[in-house]
């Protein structure tokens, strides 16, 4: 009898710690959907809730700055920050997209609140056009959108494995942008982009602003990397 009794117990055991181990994969320390939404508006804010961008630059944008006379431009927060959030330290380090100004990624794993509060402030003003869900969802995103993709991208280029992003691709992605990523027709062929894989990823990973468009962010960033590996590889640039 203590056999039979033994067996089925070591063979539960097993079985939840399996199930244990999986639901740690799952555990997230904030709502994955309320990060993705807040990717979008980091991307551009105006657009996913749908307003017209302000009609004067923002105050904290230089004077000097490439798009200091495009108003909508720069009131977004990847202009200034970066799609890797690392501002003057990463991607916009040089270039049209050049600043000078500070990353946002002095506040991952940090209190949102505190990112709530800076993003209200005077200097930033963005309490005049987001609503608590918008802030809750941006600063969630700037919190926990783990966004600096520096794993993933070696001498600005992509580092997945371009077969696995191929069987993603052909299955999530290929209804919507064709099996050569040239569709939407409004939009540039998708392996022309690849040429900034900080905004590609940004965009698999958390969607289109006020687009259809999933986000995978739900899932190991690792598949995004893959997806965009596959672009770069395979698909058309023209």
């Amino acid at each position: 009898m203590t056999t039979q009794i033994t067996k089925p117990l070591a063979g539960t055991a097993l079985l939840a710690g399996a199930l244990a181990l999986l639901s740690a994969s799952f555990a997230y320390a904030a709502d994955q959907g309320s990060v993705a939404r807040g990717g979008r508006l980091y991307d551009k804010w105006y657009a996913e809730t749908k307003q017209e961008a302000p009609k004067e630059s923002h105050k904290l944008y230089p004077a000097d700055g490439k798009y200091a006379e495009k108003a909508g431009t720069n009131w977004r927060c990847k202009e200034c920050h970066g799609w890797d959030g690392n501002g003057v330290d990463g991607a916009y380090n040089a270039g049209k997209h050049f600043t000078g100004i500070k990353g946002v990624n002095g506040m991952q794993n940090g209190d949102p609140a505190a990112v709530v509060a800076v993003l209200t402030g005077d200097a930033h003003g963005y309490g005049d056009y987001l609503s608590e869900t918008d802030l809750s969802d941006l600063a969630n995103f700037v919190v926990h959108g783990e966004y600096g993709y520096s794993a993933y991208v070696s001498e600005g280029k992509i580092t997945g494995d371009a077969e696995r992003g191929g069987q993603v691709y052909r299955t999530v992605c290929s209804k919507c942008h064709g099996d050569e990523g040239k569709l939407p027709k409004e939009m540039p062929p998708l392996a022309s982009l690849v040429g900034n894989p900080w905004e590609v990823m940004h965009k698999i990973l958390n969607g289109q602003p006020n687009e259809s468009m999933p986000g995978l962010r739900a899932f190991d960033h690792l598949i995004s990397a893959d997806v965009i590996a596959y672009i770069a590889a395979e698909l058309p640039p023209e």
